[in-house]
């Protein structure tokens, strides 16, 4: 036993170990004249090192309140989603002292409910060669270049993605073709994958449910391309946590009440704060603060002018998700224009289909519905190119993001609002980013990061390095890393007896736990083999209840929401499986977190309302009979 435990330990370590060792040798190599590979350097020995875990929340809060005016912070972002988390990141790794605040949990909006594409932008690409639009061309060339950095900064949670774009002209096989070369073309060396056509049998073989005759018109073949995809919420969750580990104090469900000025009234020196979890305020102090509050950015910035003019155009995106027969593995159907000339899709997504999206302007709320008429398009849009029976029943949850988008008065739709994102200082010492879109939220967070040193004079030690920075768990990790799980751990599981009994950590638990903690995987599997947490939450789904347990404990999982929302995705795959999961997450968090019998049950209620806005066919009223059947 004690032999198989060190072989065992070694096999474990072995990919962690091979990642510092590397991570050393680049070190060796790096000029000690050059300050950002030193810097670099550094970030990458602290993020790769083997059981990496970011300090704990008490001393994130305390590291916030210890600022004064005197001594204060050199940056403090409000907002944790995709942007926020990204500023800090890259601000600690410039050597700056680094806070950020967030008034839920890190992605709870928009970051979470995205897409989950990283692309550069074929739709911009279109516009920017019929309209001459060197701007909208350089949108794009941006956009491929950060899509490319993206995955290779996160390779567990990021991956490329064959898309299929069904022809049913000759004129649109040409079109389709020569264009999607042409987004290979200003890819370069960025290149994912070659595009390449599809005979009408190879497409139908590739993507089996994509009709043959649909409404009278006759396939002609197929174009496919590649983007990436990504596990949205927990890549963000992941630059929270790799923010963190390098030396940034980030706090979730910290609300910023009001904003700090110097005696003069002339300049943000910071922020008053309450910690929503315990109720107590307190002042954080700062040279600049980053406004990276997604739709709610004009909200802060009127703290600091009531007059301000708005500047943030709402768009509602809605997502719907299906059974996985819907489309095949490794697979994406992008539908280039809809009857209203708007794009829609269906991808294969953590083994469900997502389709999506509407694109409407929208109130911004803290938690965004779908309707059920946006509902209804999408399902429309996708029956036009399916051979089988598109099912109002058939969603498992259904979900509404609000982009957004920055503002352009001569713009009459949402539609037609560039995605490139804006960075302004409209006052002193106060930095607002948005607009944008995930796939550069890192070259966004540099921008804005750059304003920030112009603005407060900073001091910081190097240039920007997150260009070439994995975040945690992925030093050292391969797509082969799962085998290590499936060989050497057991899921041991507790019996509604009490009894502990063993059970396989089979390929499907093993692959998602790889790819979604990456190489700290091995840490998730410990829980579930020492702490008898080896039972899966749901039933065909791969989440086990030590992953409950490992996000409490590293990832700042402060409620049964951030778990089931953002730690895992069972929210947005199935929501009635959501809700039936929902007392055990609170029973495992409440064991972490010491909650009492009130706080319990508070959770639970909290957890059930808030799975009231995903609109599954269980949780919703629907009475067109289109997509009725049974």
């Amino acid at each position: 036993m004690a032999a198989w435990r060190l072989r065992r330990s070694g096999a474990v370590a072995l990919a962690a170990s091979s990642a510092v060792a590397a991570v050393a040798l680049a070190a060796s190599s790096a000029s000690a004249s050059d300050p950002s590979a030193a810097a670099l350097d550094a970030a990458r020995q602290r993020v790769a090192r083997h059981g990496a875990a970011p300090p704990p929340r008490d001393a994130q809060r305390a590291a916030l309140a210890g600022s004064t005016p005197e001594d204060p912070l050199d940056v403090l972002v409000v907002g944790g989603g995709a942007t926020g988390c990204g500023a800090a990141l890259d601000a600690s790794t410039r050597g700056l002292r680094v806070g950020l605040v967030e008034r839920e949990d890190f992605s709870s909006g928009t970051s979470s409910r995205s897409t989950k594409l990283i692309h550069g932008g074929v739709r911009y690409l279109e516009k920017a060669v019929f309209n001459l639009d060197y701007g909208q061309l350089k949108l794009v060339f941006h956009a491929l270049k950060e899509r490319k950095q993206v995955i290779e900064n996160a390779p567990h949670l990021c991956h490329a993605l064959p898309c299929m774009t069904p022809c049913f002209n000759w004129f649109e096989v040409v079109y389709y073709w020569f264009g999607l070369k042409f987004y290979d073309l200003v890819a370069g060396r960025r290149l994912l994958h070659l595009s390449r056509y599809y005979s009408v049998d190879e497409s139908v073989e590739l993507f089996p449910t994509l009709a043959k005759n649909p409404h009278d018109r006759s396939l002609r073949g197929t174009v496919v391309y590649y983007d990436g995809q990504m596990n949205d919420s927990r890549l963000n969750v992941g630059l929270a946590c790799t923010a963190a580990v390098v030396g940034a104090a980030v706090l979730n469900y910290a609300e910023v009440v009001s904003l700090i000025k110097d005696k003069s009234g002339e300049r943000i020196i910071g922020a008053r704060i309450r910690d929503t979890l315990s109720g107590k305020e307190f002042e954080t102090f700062a040279k600049v603060v980053i406004n990276a509050a997604g739709p709610f950015c004009d909200s802060v910035r009127k703290m600091a002018n009531s007059n301000v003019m708005p500047m943030i155009c709402p768009s509602s995106g809605v997502h719907i998700v299906l059974p996985d027969y819907y489309s095949p593995e490794g697979m994406g159907l992008i539908v280039p224009k809809t009857k209203d000339g708007r794009v829609v899709f269906m991808l294969p997504w953590l083994g469900r289909t997502v389709a999506g999206t509407t694109d409407s302007s929208t109130a911004i709320t803290m938690l965004p519905e779908p309707h059920e008429d946006e509902i209804q398009f999408i399902l429309d849009a996708i029956s036009d190119y399916l051979n089988v029976q598109v099912r109002r029943s058939d969603v498992l949850s259904a979900w509404s993001g609000i982009r957004p988008l920055a503002m352009d008065p001569s713009a009459k739709s949402t539609e037609s609002i560039s995605r490139d994102h804006v960075v302004f200082e409209d006052y002193p010492g106060l930095i607002t980013i948005t607009g944008g879109k995930w796939t550069t939220y890192r070259s966004m967070a540099e921008d804005a990061v750059n304003a920030a040193v112009r603005s407060g004079n900073l001091k910081p030690a190097n240039g920007c390095v997150t260009d070439s920075l994995h975040i945690v768990g992925g030093y050292g990790w391969d797509p082969a890393s799962f085998t290590v799980l499936a060989q050497n751990y057991k899921r041991m599981k507790k019996t509604y007896g009490g009894k502990v009994i063993p059970g396989a950590m089979d390929s499907a638990v093993s692959k998602h736990l790889s790819h979604a903690y990456g190489t700290l995987a091995e840490q998730v599997a410990s829980i579930a083999q020492n702490e008898g947490l080896g039972k899966r939450l749901a039933h065909a789904y791969p989440f086990l209840e030590a992953e409950v347990a490992y996000c409490a404990r590293h990832e700042y999982c402060e409620s049964a929401v951030d778990f089931v929302a953002r730690r895992c995705r069972l929210a947005f795959l199935d929501t009635d499986a959501a809700g039936r999961a929902l007392p055990r997450i609170v029973e495992i968090l409440a064991s972490e977190h010491k909650w009492d019998k009130a706080r319990k049950k508070a959770e639970l209620q909290k957890g059930r309302e808030f799975l009231e806005t995903f609109k599954s066919s269980k949780n919703a009223q629907f009475s067109d009979g289109k997509h009725n059947g049974r």
